[in-house]
């Protein structure tokens, strides 16, 4: 899951990173209003967390960019503004859900999470052949072998799988795992690709990872 969090407060916006990121999501970060709108649309987001107390450009103003823009992107509005009339903008304005500061992480996990399921049916368990992962539960089994996996290889096959039988460029890959920031250049990819194919594939009779030549990885029952 790919969020963009707008917050011009560093250590919250930190605190929602790495709360986050602990969730296996990748995260990014804008500390104001200026370039939101923008970076939304180009960017294949799940959802945005949005400050409305932006210097720049205000957050009702991203907000209404955004909804022209994207009208189906899950926005939830996150500031310290609690009046019943700034709600109503908030929620008048496009927002899909509203919460106050102080807050607690894990109820805004919970929210996108409700989010996601409220904006198209996501499935909860994905399987490709004899590989089975629960996004609930966090968990991932092979022929009932359970798999333990670091966040990252989590996030990474979670991608794999949501798109199985499609070939997956490395720069779609990062961009979607990891910072949209991240050196491209680097072998970041390669090196996940490897530990989960150790995880995953070794001492099965079929490996489900294949690289597409040309283009990145895919994974599937069956090479290309």
């Amino acid at each position: 899951m790919r969020i963009l969090v707008i917050e011009d407060d560093p250590k919250v916006a930190s605190f929602i990173q790495s709360g986050l990121e602990q969730e296996h999501c990748a995260v990014d970060v804008l500390p104001d209003g200026s370039h939101a709108a923008e970076q939304a649309r180009a960017i294949d987001y799940d959802a945005v967390v949005l400050d409305l107390m932006l210097p720049g450009r205000s957050g009702f103003q991203v907000l209404r960019e955004i909804r022209s823009r994207k009208p189906t992107l899950p926005v939830l509005v996150l500031t310290a503004r609690d009046s019943v009339d700034d709600r109503v903008a908030g929620l008048d304005s496009g927002a899909d859900d509203y919460m106050t500061k102080p807050f607690a992480l894990a109820e805004l996990s919970a929210r996108l999470r409700a989010l996601l399921r409220r904006g198209g049916p996501r499935e909860n368990v994905l399987r490709v052949s004899d590989l089975q992962m629960d996004v609930l539960t966090r968990t991932v089994h092979r022929a009932g072998k359970p798999i333990d996996l670091k966040p990252k290889e989590y996030a990474l096959l979670e991608y794999l799988m949501r798109h199985a039988g499609r070939p997956l460029p490395k720069s779609i890959i990062i961009e979607h795992v990891w910072d949209i920031h991240f050196d491209s250049v680097s072998n970041v990819v390669e090196v996940h690709i490897n530990s989960l194919r150790n995880k995953v594939d070794r001492g099965f009779s079929a490996p489900l990872i294949h690289t597409v030549r040309g283009v990145g990885y895919m994974l599937a029952d069956a090479p290309p």
